[in-house]
């Protein structure tokens, strides 16, 4: 593996942007034709009310991943969690790419760490020679605390000061890397 392929974890309180700085390296990487997989989560919301999130993959596909509605297990706090809706279209974009990707995963967060097959595939990303960039929460979690102490990743921590500034830094770094394994 090479040493200088990164592997960002873009860290913050809830609420703070994270996954708007990751659809917004998305886009920059598409519009750059970067080659990019992995997947983003949003909310859904009726009525100006929070009811759920959804799980987009970057090549379009999408399910419900937690809902008000939804029984679980496993829950997280008012939600259900549909862990094979987010399997469906998660694993697909972490197990995919190959050599010279850039894969954004949003985010290694309670529910999408209720997934064993998730945690498993995370890892296996992180042994392959390929860029990645993860929002995580800030809460403890044993997975997401052994990746912030592997020495082949950079925490990055998003806050008010700095989202706004951090795709286009990001989309940088990412592509700097790319050219420097080119030459």
């Amino acid at each position: 593996m090479d040493e200088g392929t990164p592997r960002l974890l873009l860290e913050g309180r809830p609420g703070i942007g994270k996954t708007t700085v990751a659809r917004r390296l998305v886009a920059l990487l598409l519009e750059g034709c970067v080659p990019v997989d992995g997947f983003t989560t949003g909310e859904l919301r009726t009525g100006g009310r929070r009811e759920g999130f959804m799980v987009e993959a970057v090549s379009g596909a999408q399910e419900v991943l937690a809902h008000v509605g939804l029984p679980g297990p496993p829950r997280a706090g008012r939600y259900g969690v549909d862990l094979a809706a987010f399997e469906r279209v998660a694993l697909p974009t972490l197990r995919a790419p190959g050599p010279g990707r850039v894969v954004v995963v949003d985010e290694l967060g309670k529910m999408e760490l209720a997934s064993a097959a998730f945690r498993a595939a995370v890892v296996e990303l992180l042994g392959r020679d390929v860029a990645v960039v993860a929002t995580v929460h800030l809460a403890r979690h044993q997975l997401t605390d052994a990746l912030r102490r592997r020495p082949d990743v950079r925490v990055v921590r998003v806050t008010e000061a700095t989202r706004d500034g951090l795709p286009e830094q990001l989309m940088d770094c990412l592509v700097g890397a790319r050219q420097g394994k080119a030459q």
